[in-house]
Order: structure tokens, then C-alpha cells, then sequence
């Protein structure tokens, strides 16, 4: 049985600068990466740029999983901010968890991101315009890598960990146990023992997670799930924002229900791209640094949060349930235009030919309506008016939402202010510990653990 003082369990965001903290700090420290998914060179979704248009259920989804994460193909995109994206600053002091992610913001410009700009929303004047329609705009500072350019950073990333860190890719780990002093890693092929093990499996390891916390009885708190729809339209209509603050965190409390609702990963001259989550088929969209590869379209979501009280806890499986619905009426994502949802009718193959908007994704017409809950459809059609009124254009007839767009949160783990469980030894970051939600919080949490890991060797 190989041993190791340190074993991360995923190389998604929170993995990647927590290897990469560990590799320039000085520090004797053994440590092991295992990741389910491909490295980097072998990232490559198969329906990329070939005939095939539908989602073919690769196990585990190269979009998803891999070295870097879910965040590897997802715009790269990092919000430095503590109003969202995660609750670091709630486990450490907010002026430290606002240095972390100004330092992995530092990491990514010396590894290749110098060039991307930074954006901020705030003192803009779309923030006053905002507030006049009700609108609340969300205080960040943005770095746009693109998905290009991200891919590239990362790879840098890994050459400068690769000599320190062992990384094991294609290597799923079935189960955990604790013994004695330190904690069992077992794999389909190997059984590992470190005295430290650092639980990092991303968005997509929600449910693995949750269980081994169940074996191992430590507390977690349900969360919620955000459920709605990508919006794709014209780039000119978003273009006087998108402009000035690339990313958008708009918030809207709707009139009629009371619920937030709320712009989500904006992608100005991007694409709408599908995304595999447990065998279930979703929406997401990225854009690329290179101006070459951008599109006539700028696309980002609609989210509506759910979260649910007794008896009901199970809030990830309610969005499930939504999604596989989708999936099942359309054999994954379905398409609809704005003016067909608004007269009640589903989008046809004939009325999609006389639309002015070209969809980037190749989705099924179909009727949301059929899908999403009344409220929550009642909501993102309330969002989208008011919307309409910063950005002309956001309600025409030819805007397309496709759906659904599910966002699973993981149960949130019981931490302390180390990001250590009530088990010695045994820490829970980044977005699998329910702790963040984005890739600039996640990545600090890795640096964080990292730096009070590698004091101890």
C-alpha cells in the first residue's frame, strides 16, 4: 500500500491551487492528486466539431471532469468578490479570503492571463441605470481568461506541479475509510494511506460527497439548487454592458412571487454548449479570448434559487427531476423562442427557420412551458421584461432560452475556520464542500488549506 502525508481527492479548481501552492511553498510533504477524469490533454468533449449534435453520455463527462475541473471549458471566467460565488469569507476573516483570490488572480496572470483584462462593476453607471428598474448589480472584479486561453493556463499550471505533485488521472475513488491516525483511499485498482485527505471533488462529486459524510457522520446542511433557462440574443443588445463590466451579476426580486432571480455566467460573442451531471443532460455557455472564434451572440442564464424546508431536504434531486423531464421531452435540451413562450405555443423546425437569432447549440424546438415549474417560468418571463428595460431588445420575439440550466449545490459540509471537518485530518474545499460556488473562492480555498498544510512538513 503506497503511502502519502497528503492525498486531494479531485483536480477541479480547489485541487489544481492547492498542488500548485504545495509545489512552491517549501515543505517535505508527499502528496497525491487523484482524479477521475482525463489530464488535460485528453479534455476533449467527442461531439466536439463532428456531425453528431446530441450529448453521447460520456462516463465521466470530459466537460465536467478532468484536470482543472468543470471550470476548465466553462469561459474562464473569475469573479473576485465575496457578494457571491461562495461563503469563504464566512470560515476566515473577509479581508484574507479577498487576498487569496487577488493572489490566485496573480498566479493566473503569471501563468499565461496577463493579457485577459480586468473588469469592474464598481462606481459604473449601469449599476445607478440598474437601481432605477429595480435591478441590484453585483460588486466584482472579473477576469476573463476565455476557455482558450484558460486551457492554456492550466496546462502551465500542471508543468509547474507535475515533478512535485503525483497525479493519477482515470482514477475514480469508490470509498474512504479512517483508521488509526490517518485515512484509506480505495480506488477500483488501489488502496492509498495518507495522514491528511483533502476532499476537492467539484460540483460534480455532490453526491459522493454527501455520502461519505453520511458514512462518516459528519454534519452537513442541505442547499439549495438554482433552476432556469440560458438566454441567447443578439451580442449588440448586451454589448453596452458587456463592454464596460463583461460579467453582469444582475438580481432582480420578482413582483408577483417575491423570489430572486438572478443573471448567472455571461458570455458575451459566446456559445451554448450542453454538460453531462450524473447522466443528466444540461445547459451551460463559454466564449474564447481569441476574437476569431467568437460568435454573433452573447448568451447567459436566468436562475431561480430553490431551497426547501421539512419534509422535503432533497433539493439537488428536485432539480434532477426537472432536468430529466427535459431530457425526456426533447432527448435533451430543448429550445424555445420568447414570443412562442409569451403566446403559449411551443417553437416548430419552421418557426426556428424564420428566426432572426441563430441558436449556437443545435437543441430541440420545443415548449419550456411543458418543463419548468409555473413559478419559477413566471419569474424568469418577469426577469426578462425588466431586463428589457437596461437592455432594449432582451424581450424581442427572437430571443431564444434554452432549458434547463440547473445549478447542484452540494450539501454544505461542517467546517471550521481551517476548512477542516470534525475529523482530524480530514478537510472538505472548494465548490464540493458547499462552501463556494465559483472558480475564484474554490481556487482560494486550495490555497488556503495548502499553506496550512504544508507548515506541518
Amino acid at each position: 500500500m503506497k503511502k502519502y502525508d497528503v492525498i486531494i481527492v479531485g483536480a477541479g479548481a480547489s485541487g489544481v491551487f492547492m498542488s500548485y501552492e504545495m509545489t512552491k511553498l517549501k515543505n517535505s510533504a508527499k502528496v497525491l492528486m487523484l482524479e477521475k477524469g482525463n489530464s488535460l490533454d485528453k479534455r476533449m468533449c467527442p461531439i466536439d466539431g463532428s456531425k453528431i449534435k446530441k450529448c453521447i453520455g460520456c462516463k465521466p463527462c470530459h466537460i465536467m471532469n478532468g484536470y482543472g475541473g468543470a471550470g476548465t471549458l466553462s469561459d474562464g471566467k473569475y469573479n473576485i468578490t465575496t457578494q457571491f460565488g461562495g461563503d469563504i469569507h464566512r470560515y476566515i476573516d473577509e479581508d484574507e479570503a479577498m487576498d487569496l483570490m487577488y493572489y490566485v488572480d496573480q498566479v493566473l496572470c503569471e501563468m499565461g492571463g496577463s493579457d485577459a483584462k480586468l473588469y469592474s462593476t464598481a462606481n459604473s453607471a449601469l449599476k445607478t441605470i440598474a437601481l432605477r428598474h429595480d435591478l441590484h448589480l453585483m460588486d466584482a472584479k472579473v477576469r476573463h481568461l476565455g476557455t482558450d486561453r484558460n486551457f492554456k493556463i492550466l496546462q502551465n499550471i500542471y508543468d509547474y506541479t507535475k515533478e512535485r505533485i503525483e497525479a493519477v488521472f482515470n482514477c475514480e475513488v469508490i470509498d474512504i475509510a479512517k483508521i488509526d491516525k490517518g485515512f484509506h483511499v480505495i480506488t477500483e485498482n488501489e488502496t492509498y494511506y495518507c495522514d491528511n485527505l483533502v476532499l476537492a471533488t467539484g460540483r460534480s462529486g455532490s453526491k459522493w460527497i454527501s455520502k461519505i459524510c453520511d458514512k462518516l457522520n459528519i454534519k452537513t446542511e442541505r442547499n439549495r439548487v438554482d433552476i432556469g433557462v440560458r438566454v441567447e440574443l443578439p451580442a449588440a443588445i448586451f454589448e453596452h454592458i458587456t463592454s464596460e463590466v463583461y460579467e453582469s451579476k444582475i438580481v432582480y426580486k420578482t413582483k408577483k412571487y417575491n423570489d430572486m432571480v438572478r443573471t448567472f455566467c455571461m458570455n458575451p460573442y459566446g456559445e451554448v454548449v450542453t454538460e453531462n451531471t450524473n447522466g443528466i443532460i444540461t445547459v451551460n455557455g463559454h466564449s474564447y479570448a481569441d476574437q476569431k472564434l467568437h460568435t454573433e451572440n452573447t448568451n447567459f442564464a436566468l436562475l431561480v434559487s430553490n431551497k426547501f424546508t421539512e419534509p422535503f431536504k432533497d433539493s439537488n434531486e428536485y432539480g434532477e427531476s426537472i432536468a430529466r423531464l427535459s431530457n425526456m421531452l426533447g432527448g435533451g435540451v430543448l429550445l424555445q423562442r420568447f414570443g412562442d413562450l409569451i403566446k403559449g405555443r411551443r417553437s416548430s423546425e419552421r418557426r426556428m427557420e424564420k428566426c432572426f437569432t441563430r441558436p449556437t447549440l443545435k437543441a430541440v424546438p420545443g415548449d419550456l412551458s411543458l418543463v419548468l415549474p409555473k413559478r419559477q417560468l413566471d419569474n424568469i418571463i418577469e426577469m426578462i421584461y425588466a431586463l428589457d428595460k437596461i437592455a432594449p431588445g432582451t424581450a424581442n420575439e427572437d430571443t431564444l432560452l434554452y432549458g434547463v440550466e440547473v445549478k447542484f449545490y452540494n450539501s454544505k459540509v461542517e467546517v471550521d475556520g481551517n476548512l477542516e471537518t470534525e475529523i482530524k485530518g480530514l478537510y472538505a474545499l472548494g465548490d464540493g464542500s458547499g462552501v463556494t460556488h465559483s472558480l475564484s473562492q474554490a481556487s482560494a480555498s486550495g490555497v488556503y488549506v495548502a499553506r496550512i498544510l504544508a507548515s506541518k512538513y
